[in-house]
């Protein structure tokens, strides 16, 4: 006799499991909930000037903001991998837009430095919890097209990023506070759209693996290759962030104007924002590895290529074409890889954001000694030690074929 109750759980489950993580609504959501968190990150650099006009800060004291920003990123990642599983991803998700939404607005409002420091870590907490779980529930809740998904998620990153300036510089950056308003305004209808996410999202390694590996299992600990793919992680963001920070010095030394290097800087930008809409349909053909392989001998080759004069502008956009996929396929990978490492997610994306905040003293110093002009050969050996961790990675993990 058939146990009824015990065969309706099981087909419960099945319905559960096989649902979408996303429907089309909560997709389109979730890529504009990326515009803004790029485009609150590429905010603070543009106001500072009205900053330190308003509030008398010297010019360490209202870098002071995006470091508030970065910490709270750091902080909202790891705060909300602890919540992952034990609340709904729309709990998770509503509660860092609010975040955001709150943090921008007391920011905007701020009567002095040390609220507005304080506003900008809360914005920072909902920005991690936004970058982390959307990137989480892409990695697996796409199956073999999650590395496709991730890079079109994170493209409107990129997207946001260039759009933040360009509004600081069309309204004035004395203009800010609305800004700022209008961002904490804009979160508040992706809300609505939450109801389109599937409350409880398969794990890494279940229901919505890439259907064409069969699991994954590791050659070498999985400490190992955990600590090598957070070394990848930090490495290429402080690549990323090091190219953005150094491009136009390095550029106006080596004798270009001061407008070109401004606008070559951007195209760097823009060529990674294009580049992640590019590798998507790539994606469906070719694995991580061969992707990622690729990122990083094209990066090492460009930056190379960076410190002859004459082709310096065009290799740094080339630069930025080769890096766009590494963060978002790398993802799937890692779950692929580390199955039953739930939090290796969020570990990789908390050191990305490390390695931003630490590329800029750590290579301002290595230029100190070694000069401007050493600036894309100190970035192609760190873009060479990418290249050796990717190739570790491949060694250290194989997968097990379905048979």
């Amino acid at each position: 006799m058939t146990d009824q109750p015990t065969a309706q759980r099981v087909t419960a489950s099945r319905a559960v499991s096989d649902a979408p993580v996303f429907n089309t609504t909560a997709v389109v959501a979730s890529c504009v909930g990326f515009v803004l968190i790029g485009a609150l990150q590429a905010f603070y650099g543009p106001s500072i000037p009205a900053f330190r006009k308003e509030f008398h800060l010297s010019p360490s004291a209202a870098g002071l903001g995006l470091s508030a920003h970065f910490i709270g990123g750091v902080a909202g990642v790891l705060l909300f991998d602890r919540l992952f599983g034990r609340l709904g991803n729309r709990q998770i998700l509503g509660t860092s837009y609010l975040l955001m939404a709150v943090g921008a607005a007391g920011f905007a409002l701020a009567p002095n430095w040390p609220v507005a420091l304080a506003a900008a870590l809360f914005a920072g907490l909902g920005f991690g919890g936004i970058d982390y779980g959307l990137n989480q529930l892409f990695a697996v809740g796409f199956g073999r097209r999650s590395t496709a998904m991730l890079n079109i998620l994170n493209a409107h990153f990129g997207i946001g990023a260039i759009l933040g300036p360009a509004l600081i510089g069309v309204v004035g950056a004395k203009h800010y506070p609305a800004v700022f308003l209008a961002f904490a305004i804009a979160n508040l209808p992706l809300l609505l759209c939450l109801k389109g996410v599937r409350d409880q999202a398969p794990q890494p390694g279940t229901a919505a693996d890439d259907g064409t590996d069969g699991g994954s299992v590791l050659a070498r600990s999985l400490g190992s290759v955990l600590a090598v793919f957070v070394v990848l992680y930090v490495l290429h963001v402080g690549i990323e962030a090091g190219v953005g920070g150094w491009e136009p010095t390095h550029l106006e030394t080596v004798g270009y104007g001061a407008g070109f290097a401004a606008t070559a800087t951007s195209v760097y930008w823009l060529m990674m924002t294009a580049g992640r809409f590019l590798v998507a349909p790539i994606a469906l053909r070719f694995s991580a590895q061969a992707i990622i392989t690729v990122s990083c001998a094209g990066m090492t080759v460009c930056l190379l290529l960076a410190s002859v004069r004459g082709l310096a502008p065009y290799a740094y956009a080339g630069v930025g074409f080769f890096i766009a996929p590494i963060f978002p396929t790398g993802l799937p990978w890692l779950n692929r890889a580390a199955p039953r490492a739930r939090r290796a997610g969020a570990l990789v994306i908390a050191a990305s954001m490390v390695g931003g905040v630490v590329a800029g003293p750590a290579l301002g110093k290595a230029i100190e000694w070694s000069g401007i002009r050493a600036v894309p050969l100190i970035l192609s050996g760190i873009s060479a030690l990418c290249l050796v961790s990717v190739l570790w990675l491949i060694r250290a993990t194989r997968s097990a074929a379905p048979r």
